[in-house]
């Protein structure tokens, strides 16, 4: 594991007992790890704890001529490379929100550039206030990861949302928000959902389509480092942090979206669900069978959506160009075909017909099919697993070394 700058946040409250299981996990993991407090979270856990485990200063105070002779807070905040808060209690996420600094976690988290992890702990009536749900809500909107908080007895007596995670699972996260910044010269343009297509001012022709796989995919893609935008048909996922999302409905709203979107975009990756027909003459008004005639079925028309991966690989000038191809039987020579018509650099294919995989999932069954008939079987894997190994497959193309 290469060894990272994590610098650790402990706020006053009563889970800052964990400070220390945290640190040891994120010491475990081979990185080095230093602390600050509030004054507060040192009625807590002694700073004395927190400098043994990581063998540096702890800082307390950041008017302390002595402590600032060590490492002043600019320069701490200059040093890491991700910076964890927790526990990050109600007052802590309002300072952060509001961008004060007026103790020593929420002025190096001003100060720094490295992104922010918070893991909220406070007593499950404060977590759910319309403030701290609103102060929540904007560290989100800037790309802050949130982890947590719990459901399960609090210290104060109350049963509900409130603990903090399990310090395991924060250093797992930490990982994750560290990522490998290895796409952080690129421009990503993913697309996600199943788009519909009106048939009436309340119906439409739809898909399956979840558009976990796409999130998957923008999610990691930000993880390493890239910009990352979203184009997505209707779902119920919450945007990925760092991701910038565009909602979209119909096929044609996702072409015009995508087509703003592309001229800067380096990587295009097309996991979209999208209709190939809608109907020709979608009604304003709902369509009622006591309109008909009794017994008379309805007709539609359809006419052909665009193909936005044919148009935007005629484009594709010197942009890497991903397609996905979701099937049901003759899964391959399916997915080659279709590589041959759209011209992509590479097709993922998956088989919607195992059972626990393909659409509105966790997991997915994919073959990457390379131009020239190479061909790559990955097992039934998480989809965020499945994200993470087809940009590596990206990278080498970006590289050109595949």
């Amino acid at each position: 594991m290469e060894q990272r700058r994590i610098l650790v946040g402990v706020t006053g409250g009563i889970a800052a007992y964990k400070a220390p299981e945290l640190v040891r996990a994120l010491r475990r993991a081979g990185h080095a790890v230093r602390c600050v407090m509030t004054p507060e979270a040192t009625s807590f856990v002694t700073p004395l704890v927190l400098q043994t485990l990581t063998g540096a200063p702890v800082t307390t105070d950041v008017l302390d001529p002595s402590q600032e002779g060590e490492i002043d807070h600019i320069a701490l905040a200059d040093w890491a490379e991700l910076l964890v808060v927790a526990p990050a209690t109600a007052n802590t996420l309002a300072r952060l929100a509001n961008g004060l600094a007026d103790e020593p976690v929420s002025t190096v988290a001003l100060a720094t550039r490295a992104p922010l992890l918070v893991a909220p702990a406070m007593n499950v009536n404060m977590w759910q206030h319309p403030a701290t749900q609103r102060n929540v809500a904007t560290l989100k909107e800037r790309g802050v990861r949130v982890v947590g908080p719990d459901v399960g007895e609090l210290a104060c007596g109350w049963e509900g949302e409130g603990r903090m995670s399990d310090p395991a699972e924060i250093a797992a996260v930490a990982e994750l928000a560290l990522g490998s910044r290895s796409l952080q010269s690129e421009v990503v343009l993913v697309t996600a959902g199943g788009t519909r297509e009106p048939v009436d001012a309340v119906r439409y022709l739809g898909n399956r389509s979840s558009g976990k796989m796409g999130f998957a995919v923008a999610e990691e893609a930000a993880r390493r480092g890239a910009e990352v935008v979203l184009v997505t048909a209707p779902t119920g996922l919450a945007t990925p942090a760092g991701v910038r999302r565009v909602d979209v409905e119909s096929a044609t709203e996702m072409r015009d979206a995508v087509l703003v979107e592309f001229d800067k975009a380096s990587i295009v990756i097309k996991s979209a669900a999208v209709a190939d027909f809608r109907p020709v003459a979608p009604s304003a008004r709902k369509l009622k069978k006591e309109d008909l005639p009794e017994g008379a079925g309805l007709t539609l028309e359809l006419e052909r959506n665009p193909d936005i991966l044919a148009e935007l690989c005629r484009r594709k000038d010197d942009r890497t160009i991903v397609g996905f191809a979701a099937e049901s039987h003759d899964v391959v020579a399916a997915a080659q075909r279709k590589l041959e018509r759209k011209g992509c650099d590479l097709m993922v294919a998956n088989d919607i017909s195992r059972a626990g995989t393909g659409f509105d999932v966790d997991h997915n069954t994919v073959v990457f099919i390379w131009p020239g008939g190479e061909i790559e079987e990955l097992p039934t894997l998480p989809k965020a697993e499945v994200a993470a190994q087809l940009l590596d497959r990206v990278e080498k193309l970006r590289g050109g070394t595949k």
